[in-house]
């Protein structure tokens, strides 16, 4: 008998590898599951890369599972390898306790804190990774390593093939994961860890270390890397990361986020990012004829998640003001100017470059020679214009760049 579970997580595409998907499949229809996926806390927020694990966690509460979110106080001492080809940067204990606290909180907004079965268990790895015993560790752990296999793993291969340093520190890293898939198992009968593709030798680590010591089996189990039909990485946009915290990105970028996804990229990203179900996905594809529809139904979706239903609403009625409108939209960017400084006049270049909306005055300059920018909805064709009292309306006035970029100026 198939699982509902397992049959939703590949229905949606969340699957790419498992280490016994049967088994897994058996298992979790006799009884309900914990499995727990790590979060490295290197930023105050996860980006949206981080959000397919988190929709994960989401699903398998739906299905009656249990979800142990790991947060990495422990790990993100030393740093995980995967992907990167220099070391990243060390963080010290208060700056990752710091970051914990504010990265759990998006955690609580997405994932359903009140069934009591199903709630998210939250664990911090630096509970048992900091207080180790090096040679202990070493003698129980460290033996069920063999270096010959360690350096067949993709994060170490890739790294030793470029000629990029690798500290003797990172090359822990694997074994640090496998001993906290080895403790959560023991502490909380998590039979189940979940992960990116490319934490797949790292997880397939964690199984044998449990099946050596224990003589107990476990699972690993790991989603696609997202790739965009555009060629470019998932969740990088001019402004820099997309965070989940609003704080360092407001709700309606995160909402102009999804409105703008590549036609290509929108269907996937329904399944991936919305509670949508899959089939209605699909009878939607076959009956809408405009992609602009769905794009506006994934952003209303995915920021519905993580922001709240309030605060999509106001992000799609802003975009309609300011897009299809040409009003100004409530929930725009704010730049705050003093009236002393609009009653003097500020240079449009001028001020383009200090509020960084362009990178320099010469970027300014080339946006305003190529018909690129406009106030209140007029386009500026000299570049010595000044910013004046005349140009707002009750101490407001919208900036536009291009046909995606727009902020209200604001005098205080």
């Amino acid at each position: 008998m198939k699982n509902k579970f397992i049959i939703e997580m590949q229905s949606r595409g969340y699957l790419h590898q498992c280490t016994d998907l049967g088994k897994l499949e058996d298992i979790c229809n006799k009884k309900s599951i914990s499995a727990y996926i790590g979060f490295d806390c290197t930023a105050s927020s996860l980006h949206v890369g981080s959000l397919l694990q988190i929709m994960i966690l989401k699903l398998m509460q739906k299905h009656g599972h249990r979800p142990i979110v790991l947060l990495g106080g422990g790990t993100t001492l030393i740093g995980d390898p995967s992907g990167k080809d220099s070391t990243r940067k060390i963080l010290n204990q208060p700056e990752i306790n710091k970051n914990i606290k504010s990265i759990k909180n998006v955690f609580n907004k997405i994932l359903d804190t009140k069934n009591k079965k199903t709630k998210p268990i939250f664990v911090n790895n630096a509970n048992w990774l900091t207080k180790l015993n090096y040679i202990q560790f070493l003698r129980d752990i460290g033996s069920h390593f063999t270096i010959n296999k360690m350096l067949t793993f993709e994060s170490i291969k890739l790294r030793l093939e470029r000629e990029q340093s690798l500290s003797y520190m990172e090359f822990n890293y694997m074994i640090l994961q496998a001993y906290d898939f080895y403790k959560l198992f023991k502490k909380n009968n998590c039979i189940l860890q979940i992960g990116g593709s490319d934490q797949w030798g790292n997880i397939v680590n964690g199984v044998e270390l449990i099946r050596r010591i224990l003589q107990k089996e476990a699972f690993g189990l790991t989603s696609p890397l997202i790739t965009l039909a555009s060629g470019a990485k998932m969740g990088k946009t001019e402004k820099g990361a997309v965070w989940l915290n609003e704080r360092l990105f407001s709700s309606y970028d995160y909402w102009q986020f999804w409105r703008n996804t590549d036609d290509r990229d929108v269907k996937r990203f329904l399944n991936f990012f919305t509670e949508i179900d899959t089939d209605e996905i699909n009878n939607l594809f076959q009956k809408e004829r405009n992609i602009n529809n769905l794009k506006v139904m994934l952003a209303n979706e995915a920021t519905k998640i993580l922001h709240g239903e309030v605060a999509s609403k106001k992000a799609e009625q802003t975009a309609k003001e300011t897009f299809q409108e040409g009003g100004f939209g409530k929930e725009l960017p704010e730049i705050k100017v003093t009236l002393n400084d609009i009653k003097k006049g500020i240079n449009i270049l001028d001020f383009l470059s200090k509020n960084q909306i362009m990178s320099s005055k010469s970027e300014a300059r080339r946006a305003v020679n190529s018909k690129g920018l406009k106030i209140n909805n007029v386009l500026i064709e000299d570049e010595k214009k000044i910013i004046d009292l005349n140009n707002f309306k009750d101490k407001v006035l919208k900036l536009s760049y291009g046909k995606k970029k727009h902020y209200l100026i604001k005098i205080i």
